[in-house]
């Protein structure tokens, strides 16, 4: 018996839709990551891209445990000395919630050229408008 090998002929995507009100960031992103990796089939392979379309609405009302809104942060360096921006995720929050999801995601997924074409699969709006209505997305729970 050979193993199997899922060609692009094998792979059928599904778009979902998860609420991300009153959920918890971390949770939330691994639901996510798990998603669009395409671990929940059985076709699953680590080196083929057969994963889902996520749309993540009211990604502004997404929440964080403890204190991570004042303590946790976000760097980014232009590589030139002394320009290290930091953010709170409080600061993030109010700024683009859509990044924070992305960000929490994008860290869940493997590091390599799959993963930053699985990225771009991934859907986040703020509110409970998304503009997918056409691909009939069916509504993924997540805990």
């Amino acid at each position: 018996m050979k193993t199997f090998s899922p060609t692009p002929k094998d792979i059928t995507r599904d778009w979902v839709v998860v609420d991300a009100k009153d959920k918890v960031l971390g949770r939330l992103a691994t639901a996510i990551a798990h998603r669009l990796r395409g671990k929940h089939k059985p076709e699953f392979a680590p080196h083929v891209d057969n994963g889902d379309f996520v749309v993540v609405v009211n990604a502004e009302k997404v929440v964080v445990t403890g204190r991570k809104l004042d303590q946790k942060m976000y760097h980014k360096h232009s590589n030139h000395p002394g320009h290290l921006k930091s953010r709170t995720l409080k600061d993030m929050m109010t700024r683009s919630p859509e990044t924070v999801i992305r960000l929490a995601v994008a860290g869940m997924l493997p590091k390599s050229r799959l993963a930053r074409k699985l990225i771009t699969k991934l859907k986040i709006y703020v509110g409970s408008e998304h503009p997918h209505a056409a691909q009939q997305p069916k509504v993924l729970d997540v805990q």
